[in-house]
């Protein structure tokens, strides 16, 4: 597909339908592909110890803004709602139009479902996958899914539940503080889904990323976040028994935006699934553990280390 690039490792990807997806390209150019999927919401914004990170391994790091975050245009709505599914026609498109054919991929918090679906739907391309604080799907069976989530998040899910009029009269209200943050009162903005563990590392360099990132996922408004919580709470276009590449699950119990009872589900439910559960780390937390993270996913893509693949 056409593309266009502004210079700094941000292309305008075109997909099949006409739509535009943003695209930030980095890392270590001639390294093994690694697709990052952001969070809830979320966009396209470099972040230096991440793509530093990505480079001392020997990965190519790509990540993109949804449709409706940054550049990236809006889907049309539909009667059946978004699908989490529907966004690996876009990781198609995307590593298409970089010549690039296996890749790594790694989904933190809203993003899991992403890579997920990629493990699932794309087992002839993706070598492994890894979720970082990922949400488990809303039916799954033997999960009080709301059982340890913030009050703020809580109100979220079960608004977006209730379909997308109601949903995005909410958003409308609720994400206006996190759209205008600063870095300085970006912890303020999170409410009660920042736990003490959380809200101690959401400073610095950190919190002026998260703060520019949502910055950027509110160019275009609520629409990205609303079809993204729609996504989450509804059918998610695939089935995790479907997944036959390797995939670790991270989670930590300090964690008050996505419960830790999500990484222990989705680590006994996802074949063959590593476990890589915490009591001491947080939703933000396990960002500063990206190095092991990332070194970790390229031993279970049986790559031979930096530089290899």
């Amino acid at each position: 597909m056409d593309d266009t690039s502004a210079g700094d490792g941000t292309l305008l990807v075109t997909t099949p339908d006409g739509r535009e997806l943003e695209v930030l390209d980095g890392g270590d150019a001639a390294g093994f592909p690694l697709l990052l999927h952001g969070g809830t919401p979320t966009a396209a914004v470099r972040y230096r110890p991440l793509d530093e990170a990505a480079a001392r391994l020997g990965l190519r790091l790509v990540t993109y803004s949804r449709p409706g975050y940054g550049a990236s245009t809006p889907r049309p709505p539909t009667l059946d709602g978004p699908r989490v599914a529907e966004d690996v026609a876009d990781v198609v498109t995307i590593l298409d139009a970089l010549d690039l054919d296996e890749f790594l991929t790694l989904g933190w918090s809203g993003g899991g479902p992403r890579a997920l679906a990629c493990a699932a739907l794309l087992p002839a391309r993706c070598r492994a996958a890894g979720t970082l604080a990922g949400v488990a799907p809303y039916d799954a069976a033997g999960l009080d899914w709301y059982a340890g989530m913030g009050p703020e998040n809580v109100e979220d899910f079960t608004t977006a539940a209730q379909g997308r009029a109601a949903y995005e009269e909410l958003l409308a209200q609720s994400l206006t503080p996190l759209f205008t943050a600063t870095a300085d009162d970006v912890a303020a903005a999170f409410g009660g889904v920042l736990t003490p563990t959380d809200a101690a590392a959401m400073t610095g360099d950190f919190a002026a990323w998260t703060a520019e990132t949502f910055r950027r996922a509110g160019a275009q408004g609520i629409v990205g976040a609303v079809d993204d919580g729609l996504a989450i709470v509804g059918p998610w276009g695939f089935d995790l028994t479907d997944v036959r590449v390797p995939v670790a699950v991270w989670q930590g119990r300090q964690d008050a935006m996505v419960p830790y009872e999500h990484g222990a589900w989705l680590a006994a439910h996802v074949p063959g699934a590593e476990a890589h559960l915490f009591e001491d780390e947080g939703h933000v937390t396990l960002i500063a553990q990206v190095d092991v993270v990332l070194a970790d996913l390229i031993r279970l893509a049986g790559l031979a280390g930096p530089g290899q693949g």
